[in-house]
């Protein structure tokens, strides 16, 4: 195909593409050659934002599909690696042809048999990604003056000096007295 038919055919795709998504809030097209679709909504376990980019030679070549975004950080990169080869897969049936409609209404009929939940990925998936999202520990940190007083205190060992807690013995039976002998 010539570039200028390729041209064509994405002018009027696109013109397609925005007669049939009016008024639905879930596809937004980003510039001339990419768009983005939401399925589903925040917080649900298989939602996922879609974006998808036509190159210059598209559609006699595959658009390209991405899933890394904000909004995708909830799944797993078995899952996004699943989704992806499945819609590359479907692009590659439709190949030559008008296809990102097609293909965002492939995804939203099957993503619920493409996404599976952490709790059925295989155990060492699972316990990677679990690993990944706990917080890492935190250091107490100190002040200068805080080091400088702590170090003040210690000996050439790091420990306190021997006594550092006790009761000044002096002072203390200056304010009881002596003891009288019986």
């Amino acid at each position: 195909m010539a570039s200028q038919s390729c041209a064509d055919l994405q002018e009027e795709e696109r013109e397609v593409l925005k007669s049939i998504y009016e008024g639905d809030g879930s596809f937004k097209p980003l510039n001339e050659t990419s768009f983005s679709y939401k399925f589903g909504n925040a917080g649900e376990p298989k939602a996922c934002l879609l974006q998808v980019e036509w190159s210059d030679q598209y559609p006699s070549v595959l658009p390209m599909f991405s899933l890394d975004n904000f909004f995708n950080n909830h799944l797993s990169e078995v899952n996004k690696s699943n989704v992806l080869t499945a819609l590359k897969q479907q692009a590659e049936e439709l190949l030559g042809t008008a296809s990102t409609y097609s293909v965002i209404e492939w995804c939203r009929d099957n993503l619920e048999d493409l996404i599976v939940p952490e709790e059925q990925l295989p155990t060492d998936i699972a316990s990677s990604a679990t690993a990944e999202k706990q917080p890492k520990q935190k250091k107490e940190h100190l002040t200068k003056q805080a080091k400088r007083k702590l170090a003040d205190r210690l000996n050439a060992k790091g420990e306190m000096p021997r006594g550092w807690d006790w009761v000044d013995v002096v002072k203390h039976l200056s304010k009881t007295g002596t003891a009288v002998p019986s």
